[in-house]
């Protein structure tokens, strides 16, 4: 048996070699870029371009006889093979053997929604272990995602050290990194580096709340800095709620290798036969400039990715800074009767509404017990849909399903249910643990909280699911001897639960919160119609943090409420920089005056109608609160005849100089009617150019002056196509 188990890897080698000698090309391509492999002598498998499309096939078969023999930008490298640096994929096989070696076999090719997907199968020549290359490559957006399945058929399990999604190479003079960390309340704040021999890793080792500190996304800029406009910029983003790591290593000839994985910190898997392993999709685009790349990633997020991607999104009212833990019914009835007044779609409940036994008055008791708390609720949730009905406005309530306080009745059942160490004293963050979701036991529960909510409440419209606590006291009671297992497939666990979800109730939008911006990934936001950016909603503050989003999401994907932090903005100034994004409100409106509560009908009567624009137009970025004490943005309806003009004075110098901001995206061609809106009752536009019509060239090539010396003032300004 071992002869004829040698033989048939010998002839196996053999085969390999001769499908590498047609020197075969994979052409992965969207209408701007050509990502192009080559299999190389050796039978193995290159990158031998990543850049600008070439327009000639003649060129791509020239590119193909240049490179042919030449190696070192291995597509999927095996550690222990003779690279010297970062691999793609570490295996230990049953006998011990570290190393992967692996060879082409064949591709192929075929349509998927948007685009076209190709397959790439390599195998391993001396042990049974396959990897398969995903790429998929969306021509109009020139988005392409890609990922990896890693399976084997050896007789015992193997363990994987390293499974990337994929590698990327550049050459090129320079690199620079733009990077997007932070913590609580203070989310994606951006800053930059060059990049020079050795390796930078971003990394994140929180399991849950996985992008407190840093967000799985990157800018980098290849040849010079990352600007918004100009350059050779690649974006890049990983879609997995758990950990990752994005590994850039520059080697000694000053070639870049990008390397998006999940991070392998504690995660030696054990990887049964004949089990896929998958890794997490890595999304990204190259553009001229970040403006460019951003538009390309939030218009294939709409038509693909993003769960309810091209439907309009709900305005609301939440109870959260206004009652925190303290209300009862009649004042959240009070709160719907304010939502509809205010003119938003829905009443959101926050946090406080569940637990008996160990009430939720504060957030040291209940998590896990979701019956409705009867001192404060004794009708239930239908007592309170049925309210809002009335108001005319939808319900929607807060969750945080993952997750369980020790003192709770769930935890005093099933404590074996509950990540945490058998021997030692628990750590707690905000006084709760976490399930253990890659139990398929505790899955059932979690999926049983929505399910029981919804068949008993069917006219819940909408859930916050929030995610507190990172993963703490790291062990699984379940997992056992695996523990190398469990942050992945705690991960895979949550998919299984929002699938299954998905699959049963398909039309209810869910936010994804996470403490903040703790969960902002493109596989969750299949599952989530937006996410909560920051527990931080100080509008200068939420400046910085939305500009620092929409480098990778869509405006409709990014929640953006209006609250009482920092008071000495004006309520005007709070609701226009929320209003760049999905608009929410969580004030009462018995905090405001007359002429603030009339503002705010006004601002989301605007904010309604001008769905179709700031939803789903092409956003572009004009004037960076980075580089200057303002910022501007402005966004164009897909047919270009409106656009909005989104202006903050944050706080100018006195007597500063001020430019005019010039507009992008207009039809140069079409004219267009300035007119500002937003205006507080009892005041008129200080705009001089209000009411006048101009061309669209002009609009972008002089611009509009729009600025002031004013701290804190925000101006809102349509454009309207003139026949």
């Amino acid at each position: 048996m071992k002869h004829f188990i040698l033989t048939l890897l010998c002839l196996l080698s053999v085969a390999l070699k001769s499908v590498a000698g047609e020197q075969k090309i994979i052409r992965i391509s969207t209408n701007q870029i050509d990502l192009i492999l080559q299999v190389a002598d050796n039978g193995r498998l290159y990158q031998t371009y990543l850049g600008d499309k070439l327009l000639h096939e003649t060129d791509v078969k020239a590119l193909a006889d240049n490179k042919a023999g030449q190696q070192g930008w291995e597509v999927y490298s095996g550690s222990g093979n003779e690279d010297y640096f970062e691999p793609a994929i570490a295996v230990t096989h049953n006998d011990g053997n570290p190393s992967t070696w692996l060879y082409y076999v064949s591709s192929s090719s075929h349509a998927v929604e948007g685009g076209v997907q190709t397959d790439i199968t390599l195998r391993d020549n001396r042990y049974p272990v396959d990897v398969v290359l995903h790429y998929v490559a969306y021509p109009a957006e020139n988005v392409i995602k890609t990922w990896s399945e890693i399976s084997h058929r050896e007789k015992k399990p193997i363990s994987l050290s390293r499974y990337a999604s994929t590698m990327l190479y550049f050459c090129r003079s320079a690199y620079y990194l733009t990077e997007f960390s932070g913590d609580w309340a203070k989310e994606v704040q951006m800053s930059s580096q060059q990049l020079h021999y050795g390796k930078k890793i971003i990394d994140t080792k929180l399991g849950s709340r996985s992008a407190m500190h840093v967000s799985p996304f990157f800018l980098l800029g290849l040849g010079e800095p990352v600007s918004e406009s100009e350059g050779d910029v690649l974006i890049g983003t990983l879609g997995w709620t758990g950990n990752f790591r994005f590994t850039f290593e520059v080697d000694n000839l000053g070639n870049l290798r990008v390397i998006p994985a999940i991070n392998p910190y504690a995660s030696s898997y054990e990887l049964e036969k004949d089990v896929p392993f998958i890794t997490p999709e890595f999304i990204f685009t190259l553009s001229k400039g970040a403006g460019e790349g951003s538009r390309n990633l939030q218009e294939w997020a709409r038509n693909y990715q993003l769960k309810e991607g091209k439907s309009p999104r709900m305005s609301l009212l939440n109870n959260w800074e206004n009652t925190y833990f303290d209300f009862n019914q009649e004042k959240l009835v009070g709160l719907m009767k304010e939502a509809k007044d205010l003119g938003v779609d829905m009443f959101l409940l926050d946090d406080g509404w569940f637990g008996n036994k160990y009430p939720r008055n504060n957030d040291q008791a209940g998590l896990g017990d979701w019956d409705e708390n009867q001192a404060k609720l004794p009708d239930g949730l239908s007592a309170l849909t049925k309210a809002a009905g009335e108001s005319c406005v939808k319900f929607g309530l807060w969750i945080e399903p993952e997750m369980v306080n020790p003192k709770s009745e769930l935890f005093e059942k099933h404590p074996e249910w509950v990540i945490h160490y058998p021997n030692r004293d628990a750590y707690y963050f905000r006084n709760q643990l976490v399930l253990d979701l890659s139990n398929p036991e505790v899955q059932d529960y979690v999926y049983g909280i929505i399910d029981r909510l919804l068949k008993e409440n069917p006219d819940i419209a909408y859930f916050k699911w929030d995610c507190n606590s990172p993963i703490t006291n790291i062990y699984s009671p379940y997992l056992k001897t695996k523990q190398g297992n469990l942050y992945i497939d705690f991960v895979r666990g949550l998919y299984r639960v929002l699938k299954r979800l998905q699959e049963n109730y398909p039309d209810i939008p869910m936010m994804l919160c996470s403490g903040g911006g703790g969960r902002c990934d493109y596989e969750a936001l299949k599952y989530f119609t937006e996410f909560w950016c920051s527990d931080n909603t100080d509008p200068v503050e939420r400046i910085f943090i939305q500009w620092g989003f929409s480098h990778i999401f869509p405006a409709k994907a990014m929640c953006a409420h209006v609250t009482n932090w920092n008071r000495s903005a004006s309520v005007k100034f709070r609701t226009d920089v929320a209003s760049m994004c999905k608009l929410g409100f969580d004030i009462g409106l018995k905090d405001l005056t007359d002429d603030e509560i009339a503002y705010c009908r006004l601002a989301v009567s605007n904010w309604e109608r001008l769905q179709p624009v700031i939803m789903d137009g092409e956003q572009y970025r004009l004037v960076s609160p980075y580089e200057t004490n303002h910022m501007a943005v402005n966004y164009v309806g897909k047919d270009k005849r409106a656009a909005v003009l989104f202006v903050y004075d944050i706080y100018p110098r006195y007597q500063e100089k001020l430019l005019p901001v010039k507009l992008q995206g207009l039809d140069p061609d079409k004219r267009y009617k300035v007119e500002e809106i937003n205006l507080m009752p009892g005041t008129s536009s200080g705009l001089r150019t209000n009411g006048k019509v101009f061309s669209g060239d002009y609009l972008m090539k002089v611009g509009l002056d729009v600025f002031e010396c004013r701290q804190l003032h925000s101006r809102v300004i349509e454009l309207t196509v003139q026949e």
